[in-house]
């Protein structure tokens, strides 16, 4: 089969967990049931729509809200409906009447009119509008596609042009703008259109692959439109084509300038239906009532689950009632999944059409995470969605922390940290780690096409495409390939200096990097953010093994220094504690001189204390602040020291004008030596001016007197 690495490798892989599924519905759904109505679906305008005799009442599901009442409600006239759409600007209703009449309505002024095919040579297979530039709503008819203009004053539709072609029947969906129009004896000679604001785009023509049963080999199986789907993954089109003879499910890829079959999916039912959530491909199996997951980021085609059913969550049933009644019946009905009459709705909606009910599909990262034993690859794969961006986080953060307990191999802890800080230097550059993203943007931001710009039209050529994805591969295995490991019995000391090396090298490009915000919306998670929740929370439970987590920090160090990113000066100081502990003094000086232990108050503080048994690491920590010019922090310490008298050379050499006199002469009292009380107020005379006349210099001159009697 094609296709790259699958997220957990084959299925024979899978890690049996407690998860009754990876896919789920919440309960309460959104209700828009009314008697006597029927249901139709707008997903330009993201409507659903419930038609009554005389009336049209919507609701809004996009942002999926369950309690959301009816956004819109128009009278209209009786009369046969075989489908109805909103026009974009939700001013016009357009209603199909028969297989050749569209009636138009206005909103606001209640102005009808109608238009009319000739019935003797053609006929209305449907439509749908538009936001191309030259038209805004299109009829799809057996003998070609046909253009208008429409706007809240037109009376009638203006012709535009018209693609003339057989076609037999056509699919359509607003989130992709691309229409294919099929045709042929087989149904499978197709023909695609992208209507964008950027202008119409005209597809390759190409067949699809249908298998032939060798028992009926004069009956050439026929191409039935509910066996096509139109997904948008990764900003990139695809059309899935189910073959019920072979029992595959084909994937073509559209580009500008050609249509290309990526491989297929083996299906284990006859029917099926798919949905797009945040990047990920379902594949429900509608007889076996199960769903598998797929991930088509590098267009691998290999499951990132086993298959498992479809799960409600949120609902408990009431035990009041002893008997069955009608109201329990018609619950059941409708909590049941999978039923005869849903219908599946680009990207990620179910219909109950029995029940007058919607759905929204929702993952379950954390049952999906809990199935992998691969830890890179299940945090590749978190990073790439960007639905509930926090909660993300925080489990790919528990990832960390858990396999770091489990004490897993190093290397496999490093390329972990590796992952998750290529994604958050990638999410700084691109600027989306402090953007915030609704739900509706996220799920927009699925839709947008591999071009530049947001008109959702085809510009990405095959072999652009293919220059692209050489590039980024040979760029990831590029950094890949400078990782190196470390196993606790490694010598720290070889990798200290190589470390310092790539510290030497990049010192100059590093960029300071801001902590993250609140309002975050990507899952990337940030060098202080694995301090915090990962470093700090492991160093409390892992007290007697500190050589583990010295190495873990080592290969911290290093590829955060790869990625060029400002590490927390906290992360800094846990490492002294660590090495400290270990009585590891000089393996300590070696980072402090490599510099791979950056400077920096909260460091040189850290050496201060670190370093009350071993005098070597405190005169480190001296010469840091020293170095660092925090000179009150400086004298401060020297005071403490006893060395008062080398604290008021500093202060006069490097014009400390900051420092209190009383703190000096206190510690020259303590000495009880009349000679440095002496010379401490001799200092403040001569470079204090107006010292003469304070407090501080009556009360120790009478004690300077007292002292020498």
């Amino acid at each position: 089969m094609a296709g790259g690495e699958s997220l957990y490798g084959s299925s024979s892989r899978f890690r049996a967990s407690n998860a009754l599924s990876h896919v789920y519905i919440q309960y309460p759904p959104l209700r828009f049931h009314i008697p006597g109505s029927r249901f139709f679906y707008d997903d330009g305008n993201k409507l659903m729509i419930s038609l009554t005799a005389d009336r049209v009442v919507s609701w809004k599901v996009l942002p999926y809200d369950p309690h959301v009442s009816a956004a819109l409600s128009d009278p209209i006239s009786e009369g046969p409906v075989l489908s109805i759409r909103y026009s974009l600007d939700l001013k016009l209703i357009a209603v199909q009447r028969s297989s050749h009449e569209i009636q138009i309505w206005n909103r606001e002024t209640r102005v009808t009119f109608t238009h009319k095919c000739r019935p003797e040579s053609e006929s209305i297979l449907g439509f749908f509008w538009s936001d191309c530039p030259s038209c805004n709503i299109v009829l799809v008819k057996t003998n070609g596609l046909d253009f208008y203009a429409c706007n809240s004053s037109s009376r009638s539709l203006q012709f535009v042009e018209t693609k003339k072609l057989n076609i037999s029947w056509y699919l359509y969906t607003h989130e992709s703008r691309l229409v294919l129009l099929a045709s042929g004896l087989q149904c499978k000679s197709v023909t695609g259109y992208q209507l964008s604001s950027a202008g119409t785009i005209r597809l390759p023509k190409f067949d699809m692959v249908m298998a032939q049963s060798q028992s009926e080999a004069n009956n050439k199986p026929i191409l039935a439109a509910e066996d096509v789907h139109i997904i948008t993954v990764y900003g990139r089109i695809y059309c899935l084509q189910l073959d019920r003879v072979a029992m595959l499910l084909h994937i073509y890829r559209f580009y500008r300038d050609a249509v290309v079959k990526r491989g297929f999916l083996p299906v284990y039912s006859s029917r099926i239906a798919v949905s797009v959530i945040d990047n990920v491909l379902l594949v429900h199996q509608l007889e076996a009532k199960v769903v598998i997951l797929y991930d088509l980021f590098q267009d691998s085609l290999e499951p990132i689950s086993a298959p498992l059913p479809l799960l409600l969550k949120g609902f408990f049933k009431s035990t009041a009632a002893s008997g069955a009644s009608e109201s329990n019946k018609n619950c059941d009905n409708e909590l049941a999944t999978y039923g005869n009459q849903w219908l599946f709705l680009v990207p990620d909606l179910v219909c109950d059409v029995a029940n007058g009910v919607l759905w929204k599909i929702r993952l379950d990262l954390e049952a999906i995470s809990a199935s992998s034993s691969e830890v890179p690859l299940t945090l590749e794969f978190l990073q790439r969605r960007k639905l509930e961006a926090d909660k993300n986080k925080r489990l790919c953060m528990s990832i960390v922390h858990n396999t770091i307990l489990e004490r897993k191999p190093v290397s496999l802890v490093a390329r972990a940290l590796d992952v998750l800080l290529i994604a958050y230097s990638h999410a700084i550059k691109s600027g989306s780690y402090y953007k915030r993203i609704t739900d509706q943007e996220a799920s927009a931001s699925t839709s947008n096409l591999s071009m530049p710009g947001a008109d959702n039209s085809i510009t990405t050529s095959r072999a652009e495409a293919k220059q692209e994805s050489g590039s980024d591969s040979g760029n990831e295995s590029s950094t890949r390939s400078r990782l190196p490991n470390v196993e606790p019995g490694d010598d720290l000391r070889t990798k200290s200096r190589n470390l310092g090396a790539v510290v030497d090298e990049s010192s100059g490009q590093a960029s300071s990097v801001e902590h993250h915000q609140s309002i975050s919306s990507s899952a990337a998670v940030s060098p202080s953010d694995l301090h915090t929740f990962v470093f700090a929370s492991v160093e409390e439970e892992m007290v007697r093994d500190g050589s583990y987590l010295i190495s873990i920090l080592v290969e911290f160090l290093y590829r955060a220094n790869l990625e060029k990113l400002k590490v927390y000066p906290d992360t800094y100081a846990l490492m002294i504690r660590l090495l400290a502990r270990d009585e590891h003094f000089s393996l300590l000086g070696l980072f402090i001189a490599n510099k791979i232990i950056e400077p920096s108050k909260e460091v040189a503080l850290q050496l201060l204390e670190s370093g009350s048994s071993n005098l070597h690491t405190r005169k480190l920590g001296m010469r840091m602040m020293r170095e660092l010019s925090f000179h009150d922090d400086y004298i401060l310490l020297l005071v403490k020291d006893g060395c008062y008298l080398e604290a008021l050379r500093y202060a006069k050499k490097n014009k400390v004008t900051t420092i209190q006199p009383s703190m000096f002469l206190e510690a020259a009292f303590a000495s009880k030596d009349p000679q440095h009380l002496a010379t401490v107020l001799r200092f403040f005379s001569d470079f204090v001016p107006g010292f003469n006349n304070t407090a501080d210099h009556h009360t120790y001159h009478r004690i300077l007197g007292e002292m020498n009697c």
